[in-house]
């Protein structure tokens, strides 16, 4: 048993062994018979000079000789075939490295083995630093990708300045020509231009287009897979009726993937007509999609609660307003009265939607005000004032927490200042009095003029005016009189 176990070692530790160890037993092994045979004849000679052998035993050692040199060749073709064998692996190894061309080169190139060999390992080394230059190449890229994506979600204003700079961004890491961000509208199928990359286009320039789920480009976006079309489909024709997208130019899309849904699509055109887009371009473009993705899904969430959230708060203002018969319909006046004013003075459209909404909102802070402050009659004490004075910080308490509201804050907390420095909160004077609250301001105060109040009844428009006029330390008259202009030329006023 013992020795059955000594056999096997030896044969798995040859087996096992390395082709230089291999050849030396092999040739040990192949040198002992004809060695033994010419020592014992080197004998026989000097001992009785001359060969003293039958001839049955010569012809013993012959067929012993014959027999070595026979399983020497047998067992040298063995190892030869496997050196061959290895030579033949590396050698595909190489040609999937270097390709065959460069190895049919070599092969012409070289005086011998190992001359190849050695040119050849020189190309292999020369192919890994180039793929080592440019996985450090691609790192950096995508670094450079990363962190501007990271910059623009850190400072991110609005949903299309991240758009913007996602598309921008993408084209520019991927060497493309135009980039194009398209979003699904509500209605099935149907897509709209959101931001356009590398060719000067108006943002007033806005175009829908259909991609049916049944042509091609529609069944690509729906695999949700990132995909390479060799031109522009005619599902775009639009773009590249607007020279958007260069006609014969290849380029990368990957859809916008939301769970099951699709809510958009980056496409981005190659440098050159016939330009080959990699898998990992395919890769990057991939991964900012689905962060794009993200992103859009998460504005559109935010504004749902946002919308929400102001609905309920002027819901709440509109009660405010309600609960107190003076003032009833006051918050919608005011809110007439400021875009009629806006008007007056060409203010933009932005402008007009701040002070509207502001001005359903400015009295938002009387929520905070016992009723029997905000609905008693006569004269306030001083301590009741007091009271009465919080609510434009109370206002804006309610509405700075979401962060599409925060342009109303300076209206809502400081509609009650004034330019000589006498109102409250803050007690602002001249230039820290914004243009827009000064307008809510004039406004404010006619309404509250013109309207009954518990301590005494409304006034007239002329009385009301020349009272805006006496104040001409506290309000702005040059607004003032662009009020009453426009109040003069309004009907029913």
């Amino acid at each position: 048993m013992q020795k059955n176990t000594s056999s096997k070692k030896i044969v798995f530790s040859i087996e096992e062994a390395s082709i230089l160890r291999k050849f030396t037993v092999l040739f040990l092994l192949m040198s002992i018979i004809p060695t033994s045979v010419l020592y014992y004849f080197y004998i026989q000679i000097k001992q009785h000079g001359r060969l003293l052998i039958s001839e049955s035993n010569f012809n013993l050692t012959l067929i012993i000789v014959v027999a070595g040199v026979i399983v020497g060749y047998i067992a040298m073709r063995s190892v030869l075939e496997k050196v061959i064998g290895l030579t033949e692996a590396n050698k595909k190894a190489l040609e999937t490295i270097l390709g065959p061309e460069k190895i049919k080169n070599l092969n012409s190139e070289g005086e011998n083995e190992i001359e190849i060999l050695t040119n050849s390992f020189t190309q292999v080394i020369d192919e890994l630093e180039n793929s080592v230059t440019a996985l450090q190449e691609a790192k950096k890229k995508l670094h450079s990708v990363m962190t501007k994506v990271g910059q623009g979600i850190t400072t991110m204003q609005n949903i299309d300045s991240f758009l913007e700079l996602i598309v921008e961004t993408t084209t520019d890491a991927l060497s493309g020509r135009v980039g194009v961000l398209i979003i699904k509208d509500d209605k099935k199928d149907f897509y709209s231009a959101k931001t356009i990359y590398g060719r000067s286009i108006s943002k007033s320039m806005k175009w829908r287009f259909s991609i049916p789920q049944d042509k091609p480009l529609g069944q690509k976006i729906y695999e949700k897979e990132p995909f390479v079309v060799n031109e522009c489909p005619p599902e775009l024709n639009i773009l590249k009726e607007k020279n958007i997208f260069p006609a014969s130019t290849p380029f990368i899309c990957a859809p916008l993937n939301i769970h099951d849904d699709t809510v958009g699509c980056i496409f981005v055109s190659g440098p050159e007509i016939k330009y080959v887009f990699e898998e990992d371009e395919k890769s990057l473009l991939a991964n900012l999609a689905t962060q794009t993705a993200v992103a859009i899904e998460n504005s559109r969430l935010n504004q749902d609660i946002e919308k929400t959230y102001f609905e309920t708060i002027s819901a709440l203002a509109l009660a405010v307003d309600a609960k107190d018969k003076y003032s009833r319909g006051h918050l919608d006046r005011v809110s007439e009265f400021c875009v009629l004013l806006a008007n007056k003075l060409g203010l933009n459209d932005k402008q007009k939607r701040t002070l509207r909404a502001a001005a359903r909102l400015h009295d938002l802070g009387k929520i905070g005000i016992p009723d029997d402050v905000l609905k008693k009659e006569g004269p306030l004490t001083d301590q009741e004032w007091e009271l009465m004075r919080k609510h434009p910080e109370i206002g804006e308490s309610i509405i700075r927490p979401i962060g599409s509201l925060e342009h109303l804050c300076d209206i809502i907390r400081h509609h009650h200042e004034k330019l000589n420095g006498s109102g409250y909160p803050d007690g602002l004077r001249d230039d820290d009095v914004t243009l827009l609250v000064r307008v809510t301001t004039i406004a404010d105060i006619f309404d509250a003029l013109t309207s009954d109040r518990s301590y005494r009844q409304k006034l007239d428009n002329d009385k009301a005016i020349e009272i805006l006029r006496s104040m001409k330390n506290e309000l702005d008259q040059n607004l003032v009189e662009e009020f009453i202009e426009a109040v003069k030329n309004k009907p029913n006023i």
